[in-house]
């Protein structure tokens, strides 16, 4: 099975790594603030457009394209080389397709590839494909 979509939007810039850490009642306690709620609920939203009709069952293969609007002298399919780092990227936004229900446990990508770059049209490519028979 393969399913593939695009969701143009302006890909969120703040990542899982933002947590901050707030003490109480001598307790640390760990917090999402408010611009990174904001960035999972955007993704959410996107997201929740484009949920597959079946949710992968096994070992799934994953491949996404972050373009971010060009900013300075960058050209449209430049590779972007600084943050925010695709690995942080790549955990909200499985953590969020795994809540939908594209599968059932983000776990099961077993193999992936994380691209970004600087794009006129600014959004993120999403390919799923199952590496199980169907």
């Amino acid at each position: 099975m393969r399913f593939e979509f695009f969701m143009a939007m302006l890909p969120p810039t703040i990542t899982q790594q933002e947590k901050s850490i707030t003490i109480r009642n001598g307790k640390p306690v760990v917090y999402e603030p408010a611009e990174l709620k904001q960035a999972r609920e955007k993704l959410r939203a996107h997201l929740a457009k484009h949920v597959p009709k079946k949710r992968f069952t096994g070992p799934v293969w994953l491949g996404v394209k972050w373009c971010f609007p060009i900013r300075g002298r960058h050209r449209d399919g430049e590779y972007k080389a600084t943050k925010p780092d695709t690995d942080n990227l790549e955990k909200m936004l499985k953590d969020v397709m795994e809540e939908l229900g594209f599968f059932k446990n983000d776990a099961q990508v077993a193999s992936e590839h994380v691209e970004k770059f600087w794009a006129k049209v600014p959004g993120i490519y999403i390919v799923m494909e199952s590496l199980e028979d169907d």
